[in-house]
């Protein structure tokens, strides 16, 4: 298996497998299924971690026949190499980033293979398994992931923040055979690409997942189409009925630069001998090891002006003037009113009056816990972060840079200019342009389509405390809207 020469350095790689492995027809028939090729080159060798841990469940007979498909796909496609383990220990920071001396290597996603019940507590590795993804990495989750971090039987919640990374939490289900019709939620979308744009019937155990989940922190891409199929069928094990009639089964989302992907249809080892049901987990791994520009943006918020904005790849930013007094939080709060879905922060911010420090990387690990929930309840995503002044002293710059990343931000800014970074630390993937005023030549801006794989971030600054100030804001962006909406239909003149 690949990576396997790295055992001695990081003695966790195929600890413990619980599974003995598929029949060798089962072998046959995901080799046959396996797509012959990768969606996208590979902008790097590319690890893909799967974990196969399950505590207080035996685990479901799907488990192997993934991490065996996942495996096999990532060697033909040449797409991933894949290590897998049921150690815990394999999220230790020195293990999942990899070393400083070269002895392990970065994983670049983690694909936590219908992982149930409380995998670890140690409040290390949580903290390291939601940096990792934060700052970057990817996560992949099927079916019983949506029970991970729970004690178990019961599945009674054992670490919230998870449950929010993840999307949602619950596995209320019918019979292990269930027939629905799935319908494309979002047809067009790049995971989604593998369907042709046409939902399609199915048998699987379909969760029926519960809070966080909300179409206004993850893009849905399949859910049941309830007009379709027979709601009662079977027997339901828990509360089958949702009020709002919502019954997602994948979903995409951002948390922070984390790229997160899940899949309840993954019950059946079957599953993973079904072509079209391989390549949507191939675009997903290759969504989730940062390689298949795919949009995140919570299906709630598309408005026709953020399509547009996906469309022509721009990101609209609210960013604080350093000189405001204007708390992070409070910034957050007037990007939500204005209907964006990006903000920037400054180090020279107050995070806000329940948390009077700094907006810098002396904060807490608990600061950082609620920056990060406050963003995400929200539905807002920190895209830019300036410092000002810029420190001069270069092992500052670099700490400095690296908080930037670990908050989730992908550009630095300064006096509304780019600034330079170590690509090793951030990387800089967009110019920074200030939305338009009205009146200004806007024949600039009709140039500026990069697609959303090199995004132009826009800025727009508010200081909260200048009298007409959110009126003439509003008029910007709507402004720039509609400039948006009218190129992205072919206009914009």
């Amino acid at each position: 298996m690949a990576g396997a020469a790295g055992a001695f350095a990081a003695p966790w790689i195929g600890a413990g497998r619980a599974h003995a492995g598929p029949a060798s027809d089962e072998r046959q028939r995901i080799e046959a299924a396996i797509p012959g090729k990768a969606f996208i080159q590979p902008r790097k060798r590319r690890r893909l971690l799967i974990f196969e841990l399950n505590v207080g469940y035996d685990g479901h007979g799907s488990i192997p026949t993934a991490s065996l498909a996942f495996t096999l796909m990532g060697e033909k496609t040449g797409a991933f190499e894949t290590v897998v383990s049921k150690d815990p220990s394999v999220f230790r920071p020195e293990n999942l980033k990899g070393s400083p001396l070269g002895m392990a290597k970065p994983f670049d996603a983690v694909f936590l293979n219908n992982t149930v019940g409380n995998l670890f507590e140690d409040p290390v590795l949580r903290q390291s398994l939601v940096e990792f993804v934060y700052g970057g990495g990817g996560l992949l989750g099927v079916h019983g992931t949506s029970v991970a971090f729970t004690r178990w039987p019961g599945a009674y919640e054992d670490w919230p923040e998870f449950g929010i990374m993840l999307g949602a939490r619950g596995a209320n289900h019918r019979d292990s055979d269930e027939h629905v019709f799935v319908k494309l939620d979002d047809p067009n979308h790049p995971v989604n690409q593998p369907f042709g744009g046409k939902g399609f019937e199915y048998r699987d155990e379909f969760f029926r997942v519960h809070e966080p989940y909300s179409r206004h922190r993850v893009r849905v891409l399949l859910s049941i189409d309830t007009e379709k199929t027979d709601m009662n069928q079977g027997t339901p094990r828990g509360n089958c009925v949702r009020e709002d009639n919502d019954y997602a089964l994948a979903w995409v989302r951002q948390y922070g630069r984390g790229r997160v992907f899940y899949c309840t249809i993954a019950h059946n080892p079957y599953v993973f001998w079904d072509p079209k049901m391989l390549q949507f987990y191939l675009a997903a791994a290759q969504f989730a090891l940062g390689d298949l520009p795919a949009p995140t943006t919570p299906s709630a918020k598309l408005t026709p002006a953020i399509r547009a904005h996906e469309q022509l790849g721009w990101q609209v930013t609210l960013v604080p003037v350093p000189s405001a007094k204007l708390t992070l939080f409070e910034t957050i709060d007037k990007a939500v009113e204005l209907g964006l879905v990006h903000v920037g922060g400054c180090n020279r911010q107050v995070i806000s009056r329940d948390i009077p420090k700094s907006f810098d990387d002396r904060l807490s690990s608990e600061d950082l816990k609620q920056i990060r929930l406050k963003l995400d309840a929200a539905g807002v995503r920190l895209l830019t972060y300036r410092m000002d002044p810029m420190p001069t002293d270069e092992m500052r710059q670099r700490k400095m840079f690296e908080f930037a990343r670990r908050m989730g931000a992908h550009v630095l800014i300064r006096n509304g200019e780019e600034l330079p970074a170590d690509s090793s630390l951030l990387e800089i993937v967009c110019s920074d342009k200030p939305v338009p005023k009205k009146g200004t030549d806007l024949t600039f801006y009709k140039a500026l389509r990069r697609g959303p794989d090199s995004p132009i971030v826009f800025t727009i600054e508010f200081a909260g405390d200048k009298t007409g100030e959110m009126e003439e804001v509003t008029e910007r962006i709507e402004l720039f809207n509609d400039l948006a909406i009218k190129m992205a239909n072919g206009g914009g003149s």
